[in-house]
């Protein structure tokens, strides 16, 4: 009787933790997906492990989103999360959670080890270990169109910017976006983010260039702007001649005319 209840209290705390896991398993650094704390699959309902509420002060970015879709077409986009906790790459920067209602998605050629599908699911995407370490929160995916006849596709993205403590909390920083692609002809693409748009630009990398190094072509620039200033020099003289100068002229021989005139009257007299 005694292992008949001990058996029974070891199955219903096993069965109690794998359902906790169960609905814990949407938030990790290898991929975030799965049902969102009962709210949801975590593209849709958002990364509510972190916190309740989505956070308008991380802008999510996707670019490269096609305004119209071609049946069997792939497409390649990019996702972008800034804003949150400051980027520290040695440990987990952020992540992201996409679905598709149709076609499939995969990485972008060369990121192959920074995404993957969810649970081996086509329509949902997810970063991996490394893609939760990366850089500049962005990551480049790929998405192919459905067939013909599908009609309107709905996209959903989660992206989530974390402090990398490893900690769920309301310390990391999270939003979400949707946006729907028709059928039809076209290869306009468009940028879709959610977010108050407050951006800082990026500080400048290590291979930008600095005026003072560019050598000749400095040099170039700079002579390019002399000699656009003697122009400019060139035309004010001229124009100070023109009025100046000529108009004396024209005045002396105004008044020549006007004697020459006084005497012809005086001798017709």
């Amino acid at each position: 009787m005694r292992s008949a209840l001990t058996s029974s209290r070891r199955l219903f705390v096993m069965s109690t933790v794998a359902l906790l896991l169960a609905g814990g398993v949407q938030a990790f650094h290898t991929g975030v997906g799965g049902d969102a704390n009962g709210d949801g699959d975590v593209a849709i309902a958002g990364c509510t492990c972190h916190s309740e509420e989505p956070d308008n002060s991380v802008t999510l970015i996707l670019a490269e989103v096609p305004h119209r879709y071609q049946p069997g077409v792939t497409y390649d986009m990019k996702i972008q999360i800034v804003g949150g906790p400051d980027i520290d790459s040695s440990s987990g920067t952020g992540g992201f959670s996409m679905k598709i209602s149709a076609g499939t998605l995969g990485a972008s050629e060369g990121s192959e080890n920074l995404v993957q599908n969810w649970e081996e699911d086509p329509q949902t995407l997810t970063h991996t270990d490394p893609g939760s370490q990366t850089a500049d929160r962005t990551w480049h995916i790929s998405w192919t169109a459905p067939p013909s006849d599908t009609g309107i596709v709905t996209l959903w993205l989660a992206g989530n910017s974390v402090n990398g403590d490893g900690v769920p909390s309301d310390l990391d920083r999270w939003n979400r976006l949707s946006t729907t692609i028709d059928e039809g002809e076209g290869s306009s693409t468009r940028t879709v983010f959610a977010g108050n748009g407050d951006i800082e630009p990026p500080a400048p990398g290590e291979e930008s260039i600095d005026l003072h190094h560019m050598g000749a072509g400095l040099r170039a620039h700079w002579l390019g702007l002399l000699g656009f200033a003697a122009v400019v020099i060139v035309i004010i003289f001229c124009g100070l001649m023109l009025r100046y100068g000529f108009s004396r002229h024209y005045e002396g021989r105004s008044n020549l005319l006007r004697l020459r005139i006084k005497h012809q009257r005086r001798g017709d007299q």
